[in-house]
């Protein structure tokens, strides 16, 4: 679809959560689809994770967006799907990649929210790509537990914070979940979640420095617990780590259920973002380096740098790599 000026920040470039939701709305549809391709019982797929994603062009206005996903894998209970964004000025004909991401899903029963079904399996042209995928899955797996032990961390207001401190940029975003937000289960799109967190996201970088700030990649999304219709969220987004030119961000989504349900408030999601600072003529600006305070803002600073650093590495060699 083209881009529209309701889909931008005040530069002029789309949202990366509108992108956000456009490839989840894509990976859904397929999913969905799949899930239904064989006599059963009719579901509806819901996302479950999004693996780490790179923006690596912005999207303007005026231009068109084409996206387009790929089942990949599929293991007893779960669909990996693979989503390639494509931009195209439709003045020029110019084209180029802006996003690739890789999402799982898994299908739940439309008579029983609580069932997950079986999905239909899907051929594989070699055998090496069922023990990629599957590889794949483990892992996924593997890191969703284990993000999962770790999220009881909770914001709290800071009064007269200092800038670049914390508590100076912490944000957040209180929601209340309405029909428009949810599937036919009664669940929030997964692509409406990661919109609001994008938001939130932008808004505690851009109380950080002061400039007009992109999304540069998101972490893997986990989404831990379904959002019913009515529940009311709030989406959560603190700094945790700054290089030189990048800023992440942790942002978290707790949900408080409906009013007569026993069910306490929980985390549903969690995940960490990455922004990039950007002057008027779109060059990368210098961060201003995020000042901590306490015990637990200097270990998540050392844990956001280990995190940077390893995927320096990582994007390093790709690229040495592809020169060879």
């Amino acid at each position: 679809r083209i881009m529209r000026p309701d889909d931008a920040n005040v530069a002029g470039n789309v949202h990366g959560g509108t992108i956000l939701k456009m490839i989840e709305e894509a990976g859904a549809i397929i999913s969905t689809r799949h899930c239904n391709s064989q006599a059963g019982e009719p579901c509806v797929a819901a996302l479950a994770r999004v693996e780490r994603t790179d923006f690596l062009s912005p999207v303007c206005i005026g231009e068109v967006a084409n996206v387009s996903a790929e089942i990949t894998y599929t293991s007893r209970h779960s669909v990996e799907v693979q989503v390639n964004v494509m931009s195209e000025n439709i003045l020029t004909g110019a084209k180029k990649v802006t996003n690739k991401a890789t999402l799982w899903y898994v299908p739940l029963s439309l008579k029983n929210v609580n069932k997950v079904l079986e999905v239909p399996p899907i051929q594989y042209v070699r055998k090496e790509q069922e023990d990629e995928g599957k590889k794949r899955y483990e892992e996924q797996k593997l890191d969703r537990l284990e993000t999962k032990q770790r999220n009881g961390d909770v914001i709290f207001p800071v009064i007269n914070p200092e800038p670049h401190t914390v508590g100076y940029s912490q944000s957040s975003l209180i929601h209340l979940v309405g029909p428009s937000d949810c599937t036919l289960l009664g669940f929030v799109h997964g692509g409406v979640t990661m919109k609001l967190m994008d938001e939130v996201a932008g808004i505690v970088a851009a109380r950080h420095c002061k400039t007009n700030i992109v999304t540069a990649s998101v972490d893997a999304i986990n989404f831990h617990e379904k959002i019913k219709k009515g529940s009311v969220i709030t989406i959560s987004g603190r700094m945790t780590f700054t290089s030189n030119k990048s800023m992440e961000i942790e942002v978290f989504v707790d949900a408080d259920p409906f009013v007569d349900e026993p069910q306490e408030r929980y985390r549903a999601v969690s995940a960490f973002f990455t922004y990039v600072s950007l002057s008027k003529e779109g060059k990368p600006l210098p961060v201003p380096q995020l000042l901590t305070e306490t015990e637990d803002e200097k270990r998540r600073f050392e844990e956001g740098k280990g995190r940077y650093l390893q995927t320096k590495a990582k994007r390093q060699a790709q690229m040495q790599q592809a020169a060879r």
